[in-house]
């Protein structure tokens, strides 16, 4: 060690300008933390390393304005996703994960644009509807996380208690699946997305006109990362409906067509 420590005695004389029996303490426990442990090495231990991004053969394609709002740029194999709000965006996530060669699996859900999707680029044969899943529709995603890549759950207005969740969480986490939850409370959820309609394009007053686009704004907020917002347009292009990042209208941009909504 090349120091020796000293230890005070109870009772004996001590130095009146030397260090008390307090801070001799101190000193030694000082000393012995030091001291390294068998086996291991003196020499400092290395940081703790940082978070890596998410590697992208983990992450499930977004649509592209959708992506610049997610810190990893897609929705991360094994997490669980909160939505709220316009469903032309989740339609849009469906999209986006069908047409890459995902599966998907949409529960609870009577009414779903499957129109608009197609229009978005969805790839309707990867997708499985179970609109009435019964008295339990959280057992039901549950056992599709074996064999989708996304899950879409609707809740129906119920919460569903963090006991529950914490063991969906690790079945989507051991499946390597992504889950998004609607129409509920799930609590301690990676992400939560909140969507609703800012405007329209292609109308003029009094409301006259061919509608060729829709405004969303979007709020996106998670574990990893503070609140962020962001304006994004479903337009009419000429391969279908597109989204892109919202802002004026650009010189040259597709003819206005209909869009299913």
């Amino acid at each position: 060690m090349g120091e020796v420590a000293e230890f005070p005695v109870e009772g004996g004389s001590q130095d009146p300008v030397g260090p008390s029996r307090q801070e001799r303490l101190e000193a030694l426990r000082r000393q012995i933390a030091a001291i390294p442990a068998r086996g291991e090495s003196a020499r400092p231990r290395p940081a703790e390393p940082t978070a890596s991004p998410v590697p992208a053969d983990r992450l499930l394609p977004v649509p592209e304005p959708l992506a610049r709002l997610l810190p990893d740029g897609g929705l991360a194999r094994g997490s669980v996703v909160s939505f709220s709000g316009a469903t032309s965006l989740l339609l849009g996530v469906l999209a986006s994960a069908t047409a890459a060669g995902g599966h998907a699996a949409v529960v609870g859900h009577r009414r779903l644009g499957l129109l608009a999707a197609a229009e978005m680029g969805a790839e309707l044969s990867r997708i499985a509807l179970i609109p009435d899943p019964g008295p339990d529709p959280v057992e039901v995603a549950a056992v599709l996380l074996d064999g989708m890549d996304l899950v879409v759950l609707g809740l129906g207005g119920t919460v569903v208690p963090p006991s529950r969740t914490r063991a969906v969480v690790a079945r989507a986490r051991s499946k390597g699946a992504a889950l998004v939850v609607t129409d509920g409370r799930w609590d301690g959820a990676h992400v939560r997305l909140e969507a609703a309609v800012h405007g329209y394009r292609g109308l003029s007053a009094p409301a006259r006109g061919r509608l060729c686009g829709t405004r969303f704004s979007v709020r996106a907020q998670g574990r990893s990362f503070q609140p962020r917002s962001a304006r994004m347009d479903l337009c009419a292009g000429r391969a279908g409906v597109e989204w892109r990042p919202g802002g004026p209208a650009q010189v040259g941009s597709p003819r206005p067509a209909e869009v299913a909504l």
